[in-house]
């Protein structure tokens, strides 16, 4: 079967990824919105983690179909290979929390979640879960692990939670071929420095926000993506024709998080959605347990905002949001202090941009004629935007906006 999507045209399904898209575990992604405040600024960004997901196994099947001819692969592997691939970046984002990443602060214990600790380079300190912990588990220990094992020839949940998670699950390496093993390329592809996830969600966002940051030659890219051998580890790499485009699809993800990921009405409602999950006195909490975290999407925590009497849930509901006071200014910590002299309450965020998170990420290489390069050591752009850009802000309640101003002076 096909699905139609408007960024990647027909999609196609085979009928046992049907039945995995149709799993309750993937189709709660419906109903959790891709930008989750952000269509109170872009009103076309309405569209979901259920679309991103099917777009992104879109964009990693090219890559692999455009790297499968490079690798030498048995026609085993290569089919195995592409299907596991195809699985991690459609459920990369499955326990993503209701409306934004605030609602993690709800989450609870990481220990109470039980997942393996094979999945985690050291075993997790005292911390609460965030969404990739409850991504693992729904992979690894709930009904969707059943269906994987059932849907697919010589697929485990474990070999698609590798490729999530980076790490190889205990037993025979489910990733060697010919002697190599492709684990880190194959990660790369589900996240990593130029990664399905990014290649989507760039064109996507850019498209129901109506701007025209998140474009990028990604076919030029796909085309010239190649891979690299290191002590029996293979990576990804690009042709060094196509980096100029790969600087393109760097600056369009910055320029994202400047002009969309980090607008100033989606960050003031997050905070409004912070404070309420630090004083609802658990009328709204994420559950450990798999099936019951499946019933929390954006519509019920919507429910719950209305139900409640919390004024932190009447501000998000009536949308009665903090007004921005002040962008950037100088002192404004000093500035949040003489409003709250005054018996004003106000609060400042910080928003933090940045080009990469190179170097906290596998190395994407290049190669040259001369040789091969990491991508930091070959293009300068990394030095001329090594400086995150901090987007600060203070907000002040509408109510009391006027005296505010008049008190600092604005």
């Amino acid at each position: 079967m096909h699905i139609r999507d408007p960024i990647h045209g027909a999609i196609e399904l085979t009928a046992d990824e049907r039945a995995l898209v149709d799993s309750p575990q993937y189709q709660r992604l419906r109903n959790v919105k891709q930008l989750g405040f952000a269509d109170l600024a872009f009103p076309g960004a309405t569209h979901t983690r259920y679309a991103h997901g099917l777009g992104a196994m879109a964009v990693a099947t090219k890559v692999f179909d455009a790297l499968a001819p490079k690798l030498a692969l048995e026609p085993d592997d290569r089919e195995r290979f592409r299907q596991t691939l195809r699985l991690a970046v459609l459920f990369h984002d499955l326990g993503h929390a209701p409306l934004s990443h605030a609602t993690e602060s709800i989450m609870p214990p990481v220990e109470l979640l039980r997942v393996p600790d094979w999945v985690y380079p050291e075993p997790p300190r005292a911390r609460r879960a965030d969404h990739e912990d409850y991504t693992l588990k729904l992979v690894l220990d709930s009904g969707l692990a059943t269906e994987i094992r059932r849907r697919t020839s010589g697929i485990e949940p474990e070999h698609v939670a590798a490729l999530i998670c980076g790490r190889a699950p205990p037993g025979p390496d489910p990733f060697r071929s010919r002697g190599r093993d492709l684990l880190p390329i194959l990660r790369q592809v589900v996240s990593g420095e130029l990664d399905a996830d990014r290649m989507d969600y760039l064109e996507r966002d850019s498209f129901f926000t109506g701007v025209n940051y998140g474009k990028f030659d990604g076919d030029w890219i796909i085309q010239n993506l190649t891979a690299i051998e290191r002590e029996g580890k293979v990576h990804l790499a690009l042709q060094h024709r196509a980096v100029f485009a790969f600087e393109d699809f760097l600056l369009s993800r910055y320029h994202m998080f400047l002009s969309v990921y980090f607008h100033y009405a989606s960050v003031g409602y997050e905070v409004l959605l912070q404070r309420y999950c630090e004083t609802n006195s658990g009328e709204y909490a994420l559950p450990a347990d798999p099936d019951q975290y499946l019933a929390h999407d954006d519509i019920t925590l919507l429910a719950a905002l209305r139900r409640s009497d919390n004024p932190w849930a009447r501000r998000i509901v009536q949308r009665q949001g903090y007004r921005l006071l002040a962008e950037n200014a100088p002192e404004l910590k000093s500035l949040q202090a003489r409003l709250r002299e005054a018996g004003i309450d106000a609060f400042a965020t910080e928003s933090r941009g940045v080009l990469s998170r190179y170097g906290k990420e596998a190395t994407l290489w290049v190669k040259t004629p001369q040789g091969e390069v990491p991508i930091g050591e070959y293009t300068p752009l990394y030095q001329r935007y090594s400086e995150a850009v901090t987007l600060a802000r203070l907000y002040v309640e509408p109510e009391r906006e006027d005296e505010a101003r008049r008190i600092l002076g604005l």
